[in-house]
């Protein structure tokens, strides 16, 4: 896409990228975990071609992006992705933009839009409602069928999985890659053109407070504490939406329009995608088509 550049927020500098046209109708692209902004380079492509301004970030534990403070706890809570979303539209000034993301990058855009949603123009999420119920996601157990999709997660709870983690993160991404996209033949290249992301010193502790805290298993960072309060509650996303669901990916089944419809009370439209986990760069064409739906 171009340079990297910095914008500094409340907790992170963050490291971004901007394409297109600077001034145009404004994108903010989100990407998940393991993943980084490459997944979003086509799409990217598409927008500016069609006079978007784009940006897309370096999640907290990627890339570039760097905690501001060496005490700050390096959380991957979910509140603590909408925060840096915040901060990084109320650093470039970026007025109601359409954020579109996938895992992580999702739950940033829909915990953000929950939250703020007269600062969200729109939104464009994949597998719908991602925000944690953290409350009945560390109490109720899934079906053992379910629950062995999630092999990674549970590994991620012991001290044996963050050192796993640590000496094996390549690894253990090109699998994660593979598995989540069963359809995807993905080249060495392209998912070597990420994993560059994966070597930033707080990627591992952030990755395992993510996947502890989400279960119960770890306090979360007081300062987000408050918003954690008002995500518990589960309400329904206001922002206009676009739902993709993936047809390919053994994380998340396809769900209805109606099942949708509960959770976000402006959904514009509702789509299945035949891709796996990491849609955006599987297919996106359509990726994008579902973002330029919501262009005002």
């Amino acid at each position: 896409m171009g340079p990297i550049h910095h914008v500094v927020g409340g907790q992170l500098d963050i490291a971004y990228e901007r394409a297109g046209k600077q001034g145009g109708w404004p994108v903010v692209l989100l990407h998940g975990f393991p993943y980084d902004p490459r997944c979003y380079d086509e799409v990217v492509d598409i927008l500016s071609a069609n006079d978007a301004d784009v940006v897309v970030p370096y999640m907290r534990g990627y890339g570039s992006t760097r905690y501001l403070n060496p005490d700050t706890i390096r959380s991957g809570q979910q509140t603590a992705f909408a925060q840096d979303l915040r901060d990084l539209l109320d650093g470039l000034g970026l007025a109601k933009p359409i954020v579109a993301g996938f895992d992580w990058g999702g739950r940033a855009a829909c915990v953000g839009s929950m939250l703020w949603p007269e600062l969200i123009g729109g939104l464009v999420s994949v597998s719908g409602y991602n925000v944690h119920d953290i409350a009945t996601m560390s109490t109720t157990p899934e079906a053992p069928a379910l629950e062995s999709r999630s092999w990674y997660q549970w590994y991620f709870h012991s001290e044996r999985g963050r050192a796993g983690l640590a000496r094996y993160r390549r690894e253990l991404a090109r699998q994660l890659w593979s598995e989540w996209s069963p359809t995807w033949a993905v080249s060495e290249s392209t998912f070597n053109a990420s994993a560059e992301s994966f070597d930033n010193p707080d990627f591992v502790d952030t990755v395992i407070h993510s996947y502890r805290h989400r279960f119960g298993l770890i306090a979360g960072d007081p300062v987000h504490e408050a918003n954690e309060r008002i995500v518990a509650a589960q309400e329904p996303i206001s922002v206009p939406t676009v739902v993709l669901d993936a047809a390919c990916d053994p994380l998340d089944e396809p769900q209805s329009r109606e099942f949708h419809s509960l959770h976000f009370s402006n959904l514009i439209d509702y789509r299945i995608v035949q891709t796996g986990h990491n849609a955006p760069q599987e297919d996106p064409a359509a990726f994008a088509d579902a973002i330029e739906t919501l262009r005002q």
